[in-house]
């Protein structure tokens, strides 16, 4: 009896075999021709990978509403400017320290410009450029520190100037004329 089945399983096993051959060949001859042969591709075109971001200057979004045209543009809320041009591309961005008293949002024109002075914190200056002043008349502008401190200026006192780094401060210096457009958004 052991002889009888061991034959029989062999049996089974060689039409198994035959069965899995003959569906092998029957597939094979459904093949595609372009299946399993070389396809000949173009490769990707290289394209140079972008420089890592300019941590000085890094592009940030120019805030809605803030208008059309070369203008300067003061977020209250982000203590950022952007120095746009006469065709709305965004110049250079830069982070400031504002002063203890901020300016209202609307749209002010470069009143005086003053390559050096004192600041009304006591702080030697240089590039000011002022664009408005309170009722009480303070003035209120962007200006960069010679000593090239950014620090946060004392709460205890009203002060008006928005403080830049010196190259930014050149940089807007550069891109302002007298009455420039200014505009101050949240």
């Amino acid at each position: 009896m052991a002889r009888s089945s061991s034959g029989f399983v062999a049996g089974l096993t060689a039409a198994a075999v035959a069965v899995v051959g003959f569906l092998a060949h029957q597939a094979s001859a459904h093949v595609p021709d372009s299946l399993g042969k070389p396809q000949v591709k173009t490769s990707p075109k290289a394209t140079p990978s972008k420089p890592p971001a300019d941590k000085k200057n890094p592009v940030l979004p120019l805030p809605g509403g803030s208008g059309t045209g070369e203008r300067v543009v003061y977020s209250v809320g982000d203590h950022r400017v952007w120095l746009v041009g006469a065709d709305d591309k965004v110049q250079r961005t830069f982070e400031v320290t504002p002063g203890t008293v901020s300016p209202l949002p609307g749209t002010y024109r470069v009143t005086n410009r003053n390559p050096g002075t004192t600041g009304s914190d006591g702080t030697r200056v240089e590039h000011l450029v002022l664009f408005t002043q309170t009722q009480q008349g303070l003035g209120i502008g962007f200006s960069a520190a010679v000593d090239g401190s950014t620090a946060a200026p004392d709460a205890s006192k009203k002060l008006g100037g928005i403080r830049e780094s010196r190259a930014d401060g050149a940089a807007m210096w550069e891109f302002t004329a007298h009455a420039q457009k200014v505009v101050v958004v949240q």
